[in-house]
């Protein structure tokens, strides 16, 4: 846990993520990601000089097999407030349109259900999950196949639903993560999404870990390529 919350500490302080008074509200799914920020941000409360309260949104979207029980469970033995929103994302995305590209249409979705739950429960903030490999991946993506040079910021604030999203693990590698969620014997959620790891996402890991077969220091060449770059919210 220091080792990751040292981590997440320098993101905070670096891209001014938190202030007083804030209301966050934790995008949870019970994968890693937001098991490891949703217990950090927990951790964090205790020592950070800034006094904030956190909560966990979970969006079920319908996949069979999604653990509602484990989400409900975990939560509680945490002590931490939630709420679980059923949805029908898996049958308007899977059922209805039968979308050959699923992915960007589901993440819309979960994200608006996300931003409208948080704010129905008074939250100014959202924090992600979002590690480092998820940088470089969404940077990759963008280059590849969208010919652009960008992946997303560390904190961002949306205009529409006048919220501010973060992204504290932006600093920490998933092999951490990993290695975090090992030591405390936590078993994290199944996903239920038929299209994890078969995504172009799942592509790009897998490029840039044969990169780093020659290239050992390739994680921390990119986030000094993005960081050095004018993409927003990197400065």
């Amino acid at each position: 846990m220091q080792r990751i919350l040292s981590g997440i500490r320098k993101a905070i302080e670096e891209f001014d993520m938190i202030e007083d008074g804030d209301k966050i509200a934790v995008g949870f799914s019970g994968g890693k990601d937001s098991i490891t920020l949703l217990l950090a941000l927990k951790n964090l409360q205790i020592f950070f000089p800034k006094h904030f309260s956190i909560m966990a949104i979970c969006i079920d979207s319908g996949f069979p097999g999604f653990d509602n029980k484990y989400i409900e469970n975990f939560l509680n033995s945490h002590n931490i407030e939630y709420i679980l929103k059923h949805t029908y994302i898996k049958q308007i995305v899977f059922d209805e349109r039968k979308e050959k590209n699923p992915c960007s249409l589901c993440a819309n979705l979960r994200r608006g259900i996300l931003h409208s739950v948080a704010r129905e429960c008074g939250c100014n903030k959202i924090a992600l999950g979002h590690n480092l490999d998820d940088v470089l991946e969404t940077f990759f993506l963008n280059l590849i196949y969208g010919g652009n040079i960008h992946t997303f910021s560390p904190k961002s604030y949306l205009d529409r639903s006048q919220i501010t999203v973060i992204r504290p693990l932006v600093f920490i590698e998933e092999r951490e993560i990993n290695r975090f969620i090992k030591k405390q014997n936590i078993l994290p959620i199944s996903k239920s999404c038929p299209m994890d790891g078969f995504s172009k996402r799942e592509e790009m890991k897998k490029l840039i870990s044969s990169f780093k077969s020659e290239i050992p220091t390739i994680k921390s060449n990119l986030l000094g390529a993005i960081r050095r770059s004018n993409i927003d919210g990197w400065k």
